[in-house]
């Protein structure tokens, strides 16, 4: 069997790419170039000018960095971050239930990888919604996602297998 076969389901998520973060961006800018165009002879003028640059040059450099990527992979969900991060590993023979449900009931959320707390295990970048996946030892690992339906698929057909 080859490696392609294996592989159920890949999804990337990245860092700049949540609507969210990207209005609040969005605004900082603006205001920035307001500022800039209302401040007639200051000498801190440019500032404002740079600023607003620097904000939309980092936005657009933070649509390209990859935050983490789910792989569903030979009944086991693995979870790849940024450089320095651990390479997470699920095995899904010690799942009991996998769901779907809403990440948070909060509007803005931040990006985290394998935060610990309260007994869950947090993964998330972008999107509304996560796939709950409850252990034997109870743990529940939940993996924000922006096609939360795919990867529940996926992880059932290989909880299955």
């Amino acid at each position: 069997m080859n490696m392609e076969s294996e592989i159920s389901f890949v999804e990337k998520q990245y860092l700049g790419r949540d609507y969210n973060r990207i209005s609040i961006r969005m605004v900082m800018a603006l205001f920035c170039f307001a500022a800039y165009y209302f401040s007639e002879n200051d000498d801190n003028a440019e500032l404002f000018l740079v600023v607003g640059f620097g904000i939309l040059i980092i936005s657009v450099i933070m649509m390209f960095l990859m935050h983490f990527r789910t792989t569903v992979k030979n009944k086991s969900v693995i979870l790849d971050g940024l450089w320095t991060t651990k390479l997470v590993k699920i095995d899904l023979n010690s799942i009991v239930k996998a769901e779907r449900q809403p990440y948070s009931k909060f509007f803005i959320n931040n990006p985290v990888y394998n935060l610990h707390k309260n007994g869950t295990i947090r993964f998330y970048a972008g999107g509304k919604d996560a796939v709950h996946l409850h252990d034997k030892d109870g743990f529940v690992y939940i993996i924000g996602s922006q096609h939360a339906n795919e990867l529940l698929q996926s992880i059932q057909v290989a909880m299955k297998k």
